[in-house]
């Protein structure tokens, strides 16, 4: 039996309160400093009597606005915010775990610089692209469509990776491989093509920047085993929650708006504490 907890308070001083090397992977989502404020409205379709929009059958729908969910992407000094946190999460991991710090192109160089001399750059496995196409496009630059997720180890000699779990992709250039080889898939390399979450789509809960359950799944299949213990301390909608969940693993989310929390008790079922669980590191 897996244990989900949602924590509600500062992730500092949540952070501060863990235990050493229990969490064998820490995924980190932070604002990305763009400046402008995030806000999502969330949707839904219904079917009803009488409604705008006709369905298969005949059948009536009408789209039903939901709650506005949204925060303010900007710090006067964003390192001076995000340093002590990734100091924490390097406390925290396990010895053979793995730190994946999502960011965009405003402030992933500063943090590869950072966390290579904070882990080591012996301790950096990868830079991995999301690439994505959807939404506006401009026409005055190469349009920006991908985020980056930055990988390191916490000590190099010891950690997991089982790519025998992770879910393998169609190749680009089926002809040239064999036919068996076409049926199996490839595993995938450190770009990875990925769709956003749909507006539409049944994954969509209304947060301002929801990832996709297939990135963290893939995260999380790679990087952990059954039975081992995630954290997510900026964990938004609860992706992480979900997907660790479903693979099996222990996970602990925080997050300290009220919209957040509110999200991720309904997606998951979970009520939220504002105190820490206790929690053991898995037996070696």
């Amino acid at each position: 039996m897996t244990e989900t907890h949602i924590v509600q308070g500062d992730n500092l001083e949540v952070l501060r309160t863990l235990p050493d090397g229990v969490f064998q992977v820490i995924y980190l989502d932070p604002p990305f400093n763009t400046g402008r404020r995030q806000e999502r409205r969330s949707m839904k379709t219904v079917r009803t009597e009488g409604g705008a929009r006709t369905g298969f059958g005949g059948a009536s729908y009408e789209t039903v606005k939901g709650a506005l969910y949204g925060y303010d992407d900007e710090f006067e000094d964003y390192w001076e915010f995000l340093e002590p946190r990734l100091i924490e999460a390097h406390r925290v991991l396990a010895d053979s775990g793995t730190l994946y710090l999502h960011l965009d192109y405003r402030e992933v160089h500063y943090a590869k610089v950072a966390l290579d001399a904070l882990f080591g750059r012996s301790a950096f496995l990868n830079e991995i692209i999301w690439a994505y196409d959807y939404g506006a496009k401009s026409t005055k630059k190469w349009p920006t469509k991908h985020d980056t997720i930055l990988v390191y180890v916490k000590n190099p000699a010891t950690y997991f990776f089982d790519s025998s779990e992770v879910d393998r992709e169609p190749y680009m250039a089926p002809g040239l491989v064999t036919a068996e080889k076409v049926a199996r898939g490839k595993l995938p390399t450190d770009v990875w093509w990925h769709t956003i979450v749909s507006p539409t789509g049944k994954e969509k809960t209304g947060y301002a920047t929801q990832k996709p359950l297939g990135i963290l799944r893939r995260i999380i299949a790679a990087s952990s085993r059954p039975g081992d213990w995630v954290l997510d301390v900026f964990a938004g909608s609860g992706t992480t929650g979900e997907a660790a969940a479903t693979l099996g693993r222990n996970v602990v989310l925080v997050d300290q708006s009220d919209d957040a929390i509110a999200v991720m008790e309904s997606r998951l079922g979970v009520s939220h504490s504002l105190l820490v669980p206790e929690l053991a590191p898995r037996p070696a």
